[in-house]
């Protein structure tokens, strides 16, 4: 197979620019009866009258010295001469401007001379004004052949210094339509003004029956002479330039000049106005007022579209930055701006306009570059994300390749007609600029929506997959997650001995529920959200092959925080890989809250995490936002309904991409009293219909520090009594043990705490208490604190003295909270259980609920909530007394 070689020159394949001469041509066509010819071959000429004529929809003369092997060899000054004769008895013309080619600037024609010997030989032409303008091809783009000319312009004609009361006005390369523009703006201010040039209506012009060979309109050679006597000049252009026609008046004639950017946009178009304002000392008048307030309204119209333009730009810096400007004014994010012209002030001038979006926007990639060439400028679309095009005609094939619209603005436009009329100036010509903009926009957004749709969350998928490859393809799928679930103990009721691990690696969240409080820094009781340690990827793949080593039952591997799984994506993602690779049968589980869902369910599908938890409180926005504090998206906080509805929209997507990806999807629904007791029902049928595997309806567990640990959680007859009612519309979860995020082992035998060594963490001794303590420990180990106060049936006694941990017996009491209807309300058996600890100075257990909580106070003993090992955790409840 051959390697692609690439140049191994500096050059560009497919420019975006045009030549120079292209440009001095242009610019000549604004003087009133002139003629140009161009010195060199005959090819030239015809290009450039080609694209002008297809641009501008008019007749276009230039004439050529028609320069051949011997003129090159020789010189072609008789070339010249003979042309510029043939020119004037054909055309007779005021102005002839004189341009040279490559051919003619490479073999050193001396042009000046050239001319000045063709005076002297045809003193009968002495009243037509001569103007040598150097343009070789490689000497610049059209852009800077345009500016050539004009300077050449002002500085061959000698001028009349004697003051008048008029303003020069120079331009940027703009429309004819444009160009008129202009001329309205300083008429309706009551200035009279020389425009160089004035394409207006040479170029824009009206039909007649007889075809006139030379430009009737634009300025005269005596307007042009008057430039020296005028009180002040104006150059609408946005960047400064060596062959400045404002500066070379103000140096030779002392006309003082002011330099503003084109009027494009709200900005740029107040700067314009406000400067005829000052020069003519006229306000501005009311019916522009009513134009700018139109261009306000829409801008505010479309703002809503705008937002989603990514655009690339290209063409002449002024009309590049201009368009940079508007848009960013209007919401629209220029990802790509590129010019064909040696430029480098186009980065530094646009680089912070359009940093300034892309903050807002939380967007990173833009590149700004002059010199460019199509196919530079076609990758940086793609690398980008472009998904509008802003230029002249030449971006076609881009738009074609990538299925892009191209608005058409600048010079060349030879595929469509009324090039010449477009207009980008003024509020009315800013308005119609971003119309046509927004309109596209909104355009791809219809066309397109369905198609992104397809490619972005089904292609690919069950839903997407033929017919006739379902039933192996699903037959296959089933019997995989049949065997998944059954070894899945909070998926199977009937799994318990099946072990899980939770490696805790995502310690970041993306929301503040009013129930919790995480807490990182060490064991301090059994509930989710809580861990010893936080894992790096690489360190939950070593404790995975250390624990599956000594538990083989091991079959689920779960992320359930300890913060949000998806907020922390690339560890989540990075892990599975990792253990992936060791173990292709391992079951992958994860917890969420949802809100990222959307984004991320289609990588879970494909890290083949065949199991998800979506903890999902409410369905109703208004209920949902009561029970967060606060969640962070997309860059910004949001609280009460608005928080609710971000959740709520998020959870029932992400759920519906998951199961349609085939994931298995339990819900988790934390009830709590007063907010979402009477709402569960709704919530499970809603997740019902879309198609979850089973739902786990819990209690608040109340914690300390939280915005809810003054609500009371619904007793178990209230949650069994919930549970019973939903059991009828689709299965529900009664085993749930309020896992930890670092649990390990079944659910009904813990294992962190022994295993815990795996992590190599240094234990927190606290300092050794000279006062003596006695505990009762609620434990079915004996070795471990597992167990809720409520559950207990036993309590292990043990004395604290100076450091030093004693079991000091046992007592039998009757276990106070049996999951059914008389549950917490026997007094008898909270009066056996005080009994039993009488004289103990505090109960340690994994959870001790509110009115334990309260009725161990009134006998002045210290409740404490922990899962650790019990020598332990006597020494810190000594600590804590």
């Amino acid at each position: 197979m051959k390697s692609k070689v690439e140049p191994l020159v500096n050059l560009n394949i497919n420019p975006c620019k045009m030549c120079m001469p292209m440009g001095s041509a242009t610019a000549f066509y604004g003087l009133k009866n002139s003629m140009t010819i161009l010195h060199g071959s005959q090819g030239c000429a015809t290009y450039i009258r080609r694209h002008m004529a297809t641009h501008y929809n008019e007749p276009v003369d230039i004439a050529s010295s028609s320069l051949t092997e011997e003129g090159t060899v020789y010189g072609g000054s008789e070339n010249l001469k003979k042309g510029l004769n043939n020119l004037i008895e054909l055309y007779h013309p005021d102005i002839i401007g004189v341009m040279t080619t490559c051919l003619a600037e490479t073999i050193g024609e001396d042009v000046p001379g050239i001319l000045d010997d063709f005076k002297e030989e045809h003193p009968e032409y002495k009243d037509i004004t001569l103007i040598s303008c150097p343009s070789p091809g490689y000497g610049g783009s059209q852009y800077d052949g345009y500016f050539g000319a004009l300077y050449s312009m002002v500085s061959s004609i000698l001028m009349d210094s004697e003051k008048n009361n008029l303003v020069n006005v120079v331009t940027a390369p703009i429309s004819p339509g444009d160009t008129r523009y202009i001329k309205s703006m300083l008429k309706l201010f009551g200035l009279e003004a020389i425009l160089l040039p004035d394409l207006s209506e040479n170029l824009d012009g009206e039909h007649h029956k007889e075809y006139k060979r030379l430009p009737h309109y634009g300025t005269s050679i005596s307007e042009l002479k008057k430039m020296g006597g005028a009180k002040i000049t104006l150059e609408i252009c946005d960047f400064e330039r060596k062959n400045s026609v404002g500066e070379y008046l103000q140096e030779t004639y002392g006309v003082p000049f002011v330099r503003i950017p084109l009027p494009v946009g709200l900005r740029d178009t107040d700067t314009f106005l406000n400067t005829l304002s000052e020069i003519s000392g006229k306000e501005i008048p009311e019916e522009l007022k009513k134009e700018r307030g139109r261009y306000l309204d829409s801008m505010i119209d479309s703002h809503k579209y705008n937002s989603a333009g990514r655009a690339a730009v290209f063409g002449e810096p002024d009309m590049v930055y201009s368009t940079i400007r508007l848009m960013c004014e209007s919401g629209i994010l220029p990802v790509v701006c590129a010019t064909g012209t040696a430029c480098p002030e186009l980065a530094k001038k646009a680089g912070p306009e359009i940093e300034k979006l892309a903050d807002l926007y939380l967007e990173e990639e833009y590149q700004v570059i002059d010199k460019a060439d199509f196919k530079q400028i076609e990758a940086m679309v793609i690398e980008c994300k472009a998904n509008i095009l802003v230029g002249n005609s030449d971006g076609r094939r881009i738009a074609e390749d990538l299925k892009l619209p191209l608005v058409r603005r600048g010079f060349p436009i030879h595929d469509h007609v009324g090039g010449q009329r477009l207009k980008m100036l003024g509020y009315e010509g800013s308005m119609e600029y971003m119309d046509e903009i927004s309109n596209h926009l909104i355009d791809t957004t219809e066309t397109s929506f369905r198609e992104t749709l397809y490619k972005d969350y089904y292609k690919d998928t069950l839903i997407d997959t033929k017919e006739k490859e379902v039933e192996p393809m699903i037959s296959t799928r089933e019997e995989e997650m049949r065997r998944k679930t059954l070894e899945h103990p909070c998926y199977n009721c009937k799994g318990h001995k099946f072990a899980r691990i939770h490696l805790p690696v995502a310690p970041a969240c993306n929301v503040q529920c009013k129930y919790c409080v995480r807490k990182f820094d060490c064991p301090n009781e059994s509930r989710p959200g809580v861990t010893s340690v936080i894992l790096t990827p690489e360190e939950g793949l070593s404790r995975y092959l250390a624990v599956k080593e000594k538990m083989p039952n091991l079959t689920v591997v779960g992320i359930a925080g300890p913060g949000e799984a998806l907020e922390n994506w690339e560890s989540v993602k990075s892990l599975f890989e990792l253990i992936r690779a060791h173990d292709p049968h391992v079951t992958f589980c994860l917890s969420t809250n949802g809100l990222k869902l959307p984004l991320y369910a289609e990588e879970l599908a494909k890290l083949s995490v065949s199991h998800v938890t979506v903890t999902l409180n409410a369905v109703d926005p208004h209920i949902s936002g009561q029970m967060y504090q606060y969640i962070r998206f997309m860059g910004k906080e949001y609280s009460g309904d608005a928080a609710g509805a971000i959740m709520v929209a998020n959870q029932l997507a992400g759920i519906r991409l998951l199961v349609a990806s085939g994931v298995l999807v339990k819900v988790n629904i934390v009830t709590v009293r007063g907010i979402n007791d009477g709402h569960v029902a709704e919530v499970v049928k809603t997740v019902k219909d879309l198609g979850c595997f089973i739902t786990n309806i819990m209690q608040m567990i109340p914690v300390e520090g939280s915005i809810f640990e003054q609500v009371e959680p619904i007793s178990n007859k209230q949650l069994t009594e919930i549970r019973k009612q939903c059991e009828e519309i689709m299965p529900q979860m009664y085993h749930c043990q309020h896992c930890r995020a670092d649990a390990v082992g079944t659910l009904t035998d813990d294992k962190s705490i022994e295993l815990k060594g795996f992590l190599n963490e240094e234990p927190k001794n606290p300092q050794p208490v000279t006062t003596k303590y006695r505990f009762a420990v609620a434990s079915k180990s004996g070795v471990i604190v597992d167990t809720h106060f409520g559950h207990a049936k036993e309590f292990y006694l043990y004395d604290y003295l100076n450091g030093e941990v004693r079991f000091a017996g046992k007592r039998k009491v009757e276990q106070y909270c049996m999951g059914e209807e008389e549950c917490g309300e026997k007094e008898t058996k909270m009066e056996g259980i005080m009994a039993a600890i009488e004289g103990c100075n505090g109960v340690i257990a994994m959870r001790i609920g509110m009115e334990p909580t309260r009725k161990l106070a009134e006998l002045g003993i210290k409740p404490v909530n922990t899962y650790d090992m019990i020598e332990d955790a006597v020494k810190k409840a000594a600590a804590a007394m």
